[in-house]
């Protein structure tokens, strides 16, 4: 057969390495993600397969490796920007490895986390990225046990499970910093649930509360603990902050979606930000640039968060991950805008020291 030209049957493997001028075992490296390759011989073989139609073969590789290439990521709502665009970043580490991701919605429920954690689909995916809310420790050990696992989120979770999380307790601390240095003294916050010390709102809120400490300031502004970190969760917060018989002068948000809710119900009531109230978020998503005004923000690079699990989870499905389980921090920072006195395209600040 010509270089080149598809074959009349079904493509194979080997014709995708003939056409590409490789070998096979460079095509399997390829397509499968089991080794590093070069940008060149990707190119090569991706051209090959694409002019060729080649569609791996899923069941021979399943039977050769034990493996499925299947990925699944379970997280509590893909309506939040925040776990939509960690998803997006996800799929496309997978891709790049050769993996499919598969994803579920647990909307924070204990009974659905555990579902998936335990035995929902375990027939067809290879291994689990988790973001989880309600599970407890335990059940999370547990089920680790049974399929390789990488834990996503805020919260304290078991040791024994790999886990990639942001220093909650350090950035929610210089948030507050930032609002402190710019003379706010009635500082409320809105976030929560706050019923579990172990979970996101709780460890945000004892950030909050070390920057206060560090200001020698006693007396917390409002504390609005809200269910879930949603706009209208936020837009709802704001009466209560507004009747408080010392409304703030400053807001943290525990998320931006909570945040643009709060800009909103300000915005209602006649209040100015930031000359009347200074507002600030956590996470960063793509929206919190387009506010009105613009959002200051605590980012989280979702980016390197969702490339950084890929790689603990495929190392440990290839074995050449070896060390404990442990907790793997990646680094976050402030980005002042318009809602804190900054400029509309924001400015980077790095992690300051407030011990």
């Amino acid at each position: 057969m010509p270089a080149g030209r598809p074959p009349s049957r079904r493509p194979r493997m080997v014709d995708v390495a003939r056409v590409a001028g490789v070998s096979q075992k460079s095509v399997s490296n390829v397509l499968g993600g089991y080794e590093p390759v070069s940008p060149e011989l990707r190119a090569k073989v991706e051209r090959a397969v694409a002019l060729l139609g080649y569609v791996p073969n899923s069941a021979a590789r399943t039977l050769r490796t034990g493996r499925t290439g299947v990925i699944a990521l379970a997280v509590p709502n893909l309506s939040s920007p925040y776990f939509a665009e960690l998803a997006s970043h996800l799929t496309d580490a997978a891709e790049e490895r050769g993996f499919t991701i598969l994803i579920d919605e647990t909307d924070g429920d204990e009974e659905r986390e555990a579902l998936i954690a335990r035995g929902l689909r375990h027939d067809v995916i290879d291994g689990l990225v988790l973001s989880p809310l309600a599970m407890d420790p335990a059940g999370i050990a547990a089920a680790a046990r049974d399929l390789p696992m990488v834990l996503l989120g805020e919260r304290e979770l078991p040791p024994s499970v790999d886990h990639v999380a942001i220093d909650n307790v350090a950035a929610a601390r210089e948030a507050t910093h930032h609002l402190l240095g710019l003379g706010r003294r009635r500082i409320a916050t809105v976030g929560g649930p706050l019923d579990d010390v172990t979970s996101t709102g709780s460890l945000r809120l004892r950030g909050y509360r070390a920057a206060l400490a560090d200001a020698g300031i006693r007396e917390e502004g409002p504390v609005v603990p809200t269910r879930r970190l949603q706009r209208h969760h936020g837009a709802e917060a704001v009466a209560q902050l507004l009747d408080a018989a010392r409304p703030p002068d400053a807001v943290f948000c525990f998320s931006d979606t909570l945040a643009f809710g709060v800009l909103h119900g300000l915005r209602m009531r006649g209040v100015r930000v930031p000359d009347d109230i200074a507002v600030a978020g956590f996470d960063d998503v793509t929206e919190a640039a387009y506010s009105n005004p613009t959002l200051t923000t605590v980012h989280l690079d979702r980016r390197r968060i969702a490339r950084a699990a890929l790689d603990v989870l495929v190392e440990r499905l290839e074995g050449t991950r070896t060390q404990p389980a442990g907790r793997l921090v990646v680094d976050h920072w402030l980005v002042v805008r318009e809602s804190t006195g900054g400029h509309p395209e924001g400015e980077r600040v790095p992690p300051q020291d407030s011990r």
